[in-house]
């Protein structure tokens, strides 16, 4: 079992005010894999004090070193890519075939594209009465989730990192590892001390204490749409800027005249990728209803290939959720799901004898599903796809928008430019055009009740900046 003993805080390992420890447990096969310290309010007020305390010395250091900085700790996550990809496998249960390139090299990739807009932070808007300069915002508190927990991460720290920022990092309970081996590698790097602090710890117990300490300018939480309401609350007696990434219900419509086949094994596989547990999952599949029928054996055959088994196997491509209770919820929807009449194509909540061990649930696909089911209103998280079939283009974007969320979307047309048509009407912060993927460049985040904000991408710096007007008397 691997033990870890101490906090980050101000560029040095120590122990937690706190004698209470976390346990960690391999998804897979329901055993302890690790342990951790859990941080108290205490830690919690020294790690921001620490943060506070180095803000200004590293605000202020040049637009290039804090890129190098950058590149220097993706180089340390380079030569520790086999650690980080084994404890994101035994601790979240994303198998190893896809951990490695997906949960983990794409995450180093991801930090070093933010080193080159650190110089974005140089720019300056020169008027005739006035220049407009852009400033690191401040302290921020980075809360992140356990679904893609070093991609969440890396989200959240190198744009802090690029603009100036200094953080306090608190990963979920559920998967703290790979941020404590970050840990490690930013303690051999160049970083100043007290830029980065890493708290292990519980939300209930040590999340009010972070978004609302008066020193934290800022809090950056990707979670549930519940936890982010507490979130806001927390922050909002400070005024402190609150930037959510939070739950969806993401529509993807399948056009007459789209390629069926291509369209729908598209779906299926944005819905079974990482077990279901993608925040921007495009789990209510809206589809011509002359074509269901044609629909659903696609989906049936599609939803085969996907092989359910011990992720630290080669021949696994799907592994178990990340916990039990995890596993509970989403069974819970199944049988909701059953209860309301939609038709089950494959699945439910049987297991094979061999995998009751773990966290498993079966890829399952719910066809005829109504837009007012419950399976298709609330967020299930887990390898869940609805089925909903429309009558007409205007009928299907009405019910693709009759959701409290609005994260993520998708179209797949006959054509680029009929997709993109449909796409202007959808409610929601991004919309993958025939078939797209999934990219760092582009900027994430949702409308209504899927949070505010942005993340990735010069939109995604941007949260970490305040702007400032230097008003300049024009005659001297």
């Amino acid at each position: 079992m691997k033990k870890f003993e101490q906090l980050y805080i101000d560029g040095h390992w120590v122990n937690s005010h706190s004698d209470a420890q976390l346990e960690v447990i391999n998804p897979a096969n329901g055993e302890l894999y690790a342990s951790v310290p859990s941080a108290d309010v205490q830690d919690v007020d020294n790690a921001i004090r620490a943060a506070s305390k180095a803000f200004s010395s590293w605000s202020e250091q040049p637009a290039n070193f804090r890129a190098a900085i950058i590149n220097e700790i993706a180089d340390g996550m380079q030569a520790r890519i086999d650690e980080l990809t084994e404890v994101i496998v035994a601790s979240m249960g994303c198998p190893l075939s896809l951990a490695s390139e997906i949960q983990v090299q794409g995450a180093i990739d991801a930090l070093r594209s933010f080193a080159p807009l650190a110089s974005e932070m140089d720019k300056q808007q020169v008027h005739a009465n006035h220049i407009v300069v852009t400033e690191a915002v401040g302290v921020c508190v980075l809360i992140n989730p356990w679904n893609y927990p070093l991609s969440q991460l890396v989200g959240k720290l190198g744009p802090a990192l690029a603009a100036g920022c200094t953080v306090v990092v608190k990963p979920a309970e559920q998967t703290p590892l790979q941020d404590l081996i970050l840990a490690e590698i930013i303690h051999q790097s160049s970083l100043p001390h007290g830029v980065f602090n890493l708290l292990t710890g519980v939300g209930s117990q040590i999340g009010e204490a972070l978004c609302s300490h008066a020193l934290v300018d800022m809090v950056s939480f990707t979670g549930s749409t519940l936890a982010g309401v507490k979130v806001a609350q927390a922050a909002a007696p400070t005024v402190k800027r609150v930037c959510q990434e939070l739950g969806g219900k993401s529509p993807y419509i399948i056009a007459q005249g789209a390629d069926l086949a291509a369209a729908v094994r598209y779906g299926v596989e944005d819905v079974m990728l990482n077990s279901g547990q993608t925040c921007c999952a495009l789990t209510r599949m809206l589809v011509p209803a002359e074509q269901l029928a044609e629909v659903e054996e696609i989906a049936k055959y599609a939803a085969a290939e996907w092989q359910l088994g011990d992720p630290m196997l080669a021949a696994t491509n799907m592994g178990p959720l990340s916990s039990r209770q995890q596993q509970q919820r989403v069974l819970s929807y199944i049988e909701k799901g059953i209860e309301e009449g939609a038709k089950l194509l494959c699945g439910g909540t049987q297991l094979p004898e061999a995998l009751r061990k773990g966290a498993y649930v079966m890829p399952t696909i719910f066809s005829d599903v109504r837009n007012d089911m419950i399976i298709a209103q609330e967020e299930i998280f887990g390898p869940v796809l609805c089925i909903i079939p429309y009558q007409n283009i205007q009928q299907a974007i009405e019910l693709a928008n009759e959701t409290p969320f609005g994260l993520s979307s998708a179209v797949f047309a006959a054509n680029q430019t009929a997709a993109i048509n449909i796409a202007s009407k959808l409610r929601a912060g991004q919309c993958y055009i025939q078939g797209a993927l999934f990219n760092t460049d582009s900027p994430f985040g949702g409308y209504k009740q899927s949070g505010n904000g942005r993340e990735w991408g010069l939109e995604g710096l941007k949260e970490y900046t305040e702007t400032k007007a230097m008003l300049i008397n024009a005659a001297d």
